[in-house]
């Protein structure tokens, strides 16, 4: 299918990019300041995706308002991303204070308000970057070029995996004193790594994936990426604040229903979201297609 291999093959010239620039990038950057080389390769690899997809939602006739996900008024559509970050963190809440009631977390040291509102906003900030890239390409031009190829459930289904599987990018790490020319090659490979031994990665996958599915469908649901956006940038802003002020408890009685990926999301977090997925789902009646 044009679509799917479209996105296939953007996917494997940002891994090149990475391959190939990040050694010179970091070198040039590390002599005026203190960068670690794997973030070097992840803004690397997000700047090949989003000039890669204006080419490919070009070429598969998807770079308009309607089929990227903005076909709305700009006041509506802040507003529909207003409601969709506070019911985001909303139903993300509970669940933060259930791992910490249950010793599954818990905080580094003793919570101070000044500290916790600047983290509530940068976390903000970071939600709201992440969730503008992620769904303006998974749930923006992906969905609608492979729904117009395939149908909806393939769309679905595909976009799914794909932003499950760039989860697990950019989290092999390489030390300063350790890189060399052939570093960028080595941190492909690395990130590549972990899908050799999928059941480590089971349950991060699966988690992701659900959620995936989740703004997916919500996006069908809407016609456009606004309540998606909301959601994706409220979880995400929970979920930050939470790891950067916890930690994960490794002897607790039921530590394995957290994932070794990033000690958050995992069985416990598919679960609350298959719990709470009709009732997001309600928050958002069926408007039109696309």
């Amino acid at each position: 299918m044009r679509a799917i291999s479209a996105f296939v093959a953007l996917f494997a010239a940002a891994l090149g990019l990475v391959a190939a620039a990040t050694p010179t990038v970091w070198g040039w950057l590390s002599g005026f300041m203190n960068v670690p080389f794997h973030r070097v390769g992840n803004r690397l690899a997000m700047l090949g995706l989003a000039l890669g997809l204006y080419v490919v939602a070009r070429w598969l006739r998807v770079n308009n308002r309607r089929d990227m996900g903005f076909d709305l008024p700009r006041r509506q559509f802040i507003y529909e991303m207003a409601r969709g970050v506070l019911l985001g963190v909303a139903f993300m809440l509970p669940l933060s204070l259930l791992l910490l009631a249950t010793g599954l977390r818990e905080l580094d040291g003793p919570l101070q308000a000044g500290l916790l509102l600047r983290g509530l906003l940068a976390a903000l900030g970071s939600g709201l970057t992440v969730a503008l890239i992620e769904e303006s390409f998974m749930r923006g031009a992906m969905q609608s070029a492979i729904t117009r190829e395939a149908g909806l459930v393939v769309a679905i289904v595909v976009s799914a995996l794909f932003y499950a599987a760039v989860h697990f990018f950019a989290r092999f790490t390489i030390e300063a004193a350790d890189v060399g020319p052939g570093s960028g090659i080595d941190l492909v490979a690395g990130s590549l790594r972990a899908f050799a031994q999928p059941m480590q990665m089971i349950d991060a996958f699966l988690c992701l994936a659900g959620v995936g599915v989740l703004l997916s469908v919500i996006r069908h649901r809407t016609g456009n990426i606004a309540a998606a956006m909301g959601l994706h940038a409220g979880w995400v802003m929970v979920m930050l604040v939470l790891v950067r002020a916890t930690h994960v408890v490794p002897d607790a009685p039921g530590h394995w229903l957290l994932s070794q990926h990033d000690g958050f999301v995992g069985w416990l977090v598919l679960g609350w979201t298959l719990l709470t997925a009709p009732l997001m789902l309600r928050a958002w009646p069926k408007h039109k297609a696309y």
